[in-house]
């Protein structure tokens, strides 16, 4: 079965609108309260949806041999615009401290001013760590959108969001480092 071979970069350049309905969303359905609640899930679905198509878009690439330079380039950026509206939005709400926010925006965005200055020498592709960083973000934070605290209780909602934002800072922290040593690695390569 052949798919369009622009579908993986349609499916990638998608994610970028559906990042401002989804933080327009998040912010209207609000914190806890439950007046608000099904814009919050409308907002978490959305999310869940959006991030998921990062996937769909590199399976696709890779299966049907696709992957281009246009898609190593701006899957990350959908990525982080998309991460990012999700990271802000619940710093907004008072649902994530501001100091974790920044630290993982300022890797993220720092990488990708990285990636686009050096994208007329080369396309830097992310690397596995970067693609494991990216999932478990994706996971703290449909965790972290979803209104599940109605379910579980705040104080168990509260832990397991800790728990996730953690390892999802730790690794953005750590895969940084790796990109920042793999470019240093490479430059001084003959």
């Amino acid at each position: 079965m052949a798919i369009p071979r622009q579908l993986p970069n349609a499916i990638t350049v998608a994610r970028i609108p559906l990042a401002v309905v989804f933080f327009v969303l998040l912010l209207l359905g609000g914190t806890y309260g439950l007046s608000d609640i099904v814009v919050r899930w409308v907002a978490a679905i959305l999310f869940i949806v959006a991030i998921s198509t990062d996937w769909v878009d590199g399976y696709l690439a890779r299966r049907y041999e696709i992957v281009s330079d246009f898609g190593k380039l701006w899957d990350p950026i959908a990525d982080k615009l998309l991460t990012g509206a999700g990271f802000i939005g619940l710093a907004v709400l008072g649902e994530l401290q501001w100091w974790i926010v920044v630290v993982i925006l300022i890797r993220e965005w720092g990488i990708t001013v990285h990636r686009l200055v050096v994208a007329k020498e080369h396309v830097v592709a992310a690397a596995w760590m970067g693609k494991i960083k990216t999932a478990v973000q994706g996971v703290a934070l449909s965790w972290a959108v979803l209104p599940l605290h109605v379910f579980i209780g705040i104080d168990a909602w509260v832990l397991v969001t800790t728990v996730l934002m953690i390892a999802a800072l730790v690794l953005t922290v750590a895969s940084g480092i790796d990109y920042i040593v793999a470019q240093v690695r490479g430059s001084r390569k003959p």
